[in-house]
């Protein structure tokens, strides 16, 4: 076990030290095209034997099943990386292992996820175990980015006609007390994600000088309209059929709370106006979201603005939805005679069965190698490659086989993104499960 678990930390090192930081201003295909080159190198057996194809912004790999007949599988991470900005304990591509860690950008988001998942294909065709059917993998480079090579990917399969029964992709990982109160380690299994769209909202005038300033000028306007938005009371929450079975699964290790949440769609209304006040994660997951993110006015201390405009990332809900989201804030924002424009819609994404196939066979895959966990499915508040690929793939998952603590869970986008060593092996044994079931 311990020369395993070296010679992984090792392999996902190598990875780490190549830097893999996508931009929206300067796209740079060749690192990305190098980087794959790397993973030729470290895992020999599953690309010599399975057939590549090679895009723009990814690539994709075939492993050819016994019944090609039946439904393919899509196994999914991302290859690019988030900037590294600020002091880091340890070089944020050095891939250093000390500490019983691993550290570097992309230990968690999301290069574990992809060497564990290439590691375990590696390993079993060296096995010569070969799939009951077709098992497709697809790895991008523009996830943290504008998603152009999910977009790109899921459109060639739609051009081949090729449709997957399910997919599983990077998403939540297995976490203590995942929200106050709950009393236990759980999965959290991502069965979809909420919208995600980029805003702009914009006030105008005569502008001026500061000296002889105008009432409700464009500022002011939109300080009132943010004021107004952050009270959340345009976006209603709602108790989902999905948000209910999450809290159902919570409840068992929720002590008294336990006993309202265990029959949550029963006490629906208090629920939706009660978890709002004790958890901000939680609420987000009830309603959408509008967070107000850059702002610009004039360009000196002494002029009013003609124009003014702040940008709102808004992650819309599945009860209200793209355009339901888009009209409540479009109409508030006129109240204070404040413009809205959509910058970018996002892009819908279904949700997947939690009594279904796929999820099923995530819950198996985890009492076989993580036995003390519970498995709860939810919808995630972030974006990933999967709402792309609703397009070929009814059942989407989104989850990620490692355990990780609240400093770890932190660092996702942010400074010291680490490992634990010791959770290497159970991620490759997770992923091979999984595969071998399929």
């Amino acid at each position: 076990m311990e020369f395993k678990t070296e010679q992984y930390a090792n392999t996902l090192s190598r990875m780490i030290r190549h830097e893999t930081v996508s931009s929206y201003t300067e796209p740079s295909r060749e690192k990305f095209q190098e980087f794959r080159v790397l993973l030729r190198t470290l895992f020999p057996s599953v690309f010599s034997h399975c057939e590549m194809t090679e895009f723009d912004n990814g690539f994709v790999l075939k492993w050819s099943g016994k019944n090609p007949g039946r439904s393919p599988v899509l196994f999914m991470n991302h290859h690019d990386v988030v900037e590294a900005n600020g002091e880091w304990e340890h070089d944020a591509f050095s891939g250093a292992i000390t500490e019983d860690r691993i550290w570097g950008r992309g230990t968690l988001d999301d290069k574990g996820g992809l060497w564990a998942m290439l590691q375990a294909a590696d390993e079993l065709v060296q096995e010569g175990f070969r799939p009951e059917r077709d098992i497709w993998f697809s790895s991008t480079c523009t996830e943290e980015t504008t998603g152009a090579g999910a977009d790109e990917i899921s459109r060639w399969f739609e051009e081949q006609k090729i449709r997957f029964e399910m997919s599983f992709d990077e998403g939540g990982m297995i976490l203590y007390e995942p929200i106050s109160g709950a009393k236990g380690t759980f999965a959290m299994i991502g069965i979809g994600e909420k919208g995600c769209a980029d805003l702009k909202f914009i006030a105008r005038s005569n502008g001026g000088h500061a000296s002889m300033p105008e009432k409700n000028s464009p500022l002011v306007r939109l300080g009132k309209f943010m004021a107004e938005a952050d009270r959340n009371r345009i976006f209603p929450n709602e108790m989902s059929p999905a948000v209910c079975e999450m809290f159902r699964r919570f409840a068992p290790y929720m002590g008294g709370a336990g006993k309202l949440l265990s029959n949550p769609e029963k006490h629906r209304a208090v629920l939706a106006k009660v978890i709002p006040v004790i958890s901000n994660k939680a609420s987000a997951l009830l309603r959408t979201t509008l967070a107000f993110t850059m702002a610009q006015g004039s360009g000196a201390p002494n002029v009013i603005p003609s124009e003014a405009w702040v940008g709102g990332n808004m992650r819309y809900s599945h009860h209200q939805g793209q355009q339901g989201s888009f009209d409540a804030v479009r109409k508030l924002a006129a109240k204070y005679d404040v413009e809205m424009e959509v910058e970018d819609p996002g892009v819908p994404s279904r949700l997947a069965d939690y009594n279904g196939h796929a999820f099923k066979l995530v819950e198996k895959a985890l009492g076989a190698v993580f036995p003390e966990v519970i498995p709860v499915p939810y919808i995630m508040t972030g974006a990933s490659d999967s709402r792309f690929f609703d397009r070929v793939c009814d059942q989407c998952i989104r989850f990620l086989p490692f355990q990780i603590s609240d400093q770890q869970l932190d660092s996702i986008h942010g400074r010291n993104e680490n490992l634990d060593l010791k959770t290497l092996v159970p991620a490759v044994q997770f992923y091979r499960t999984l595969m071998k079931e399929v």
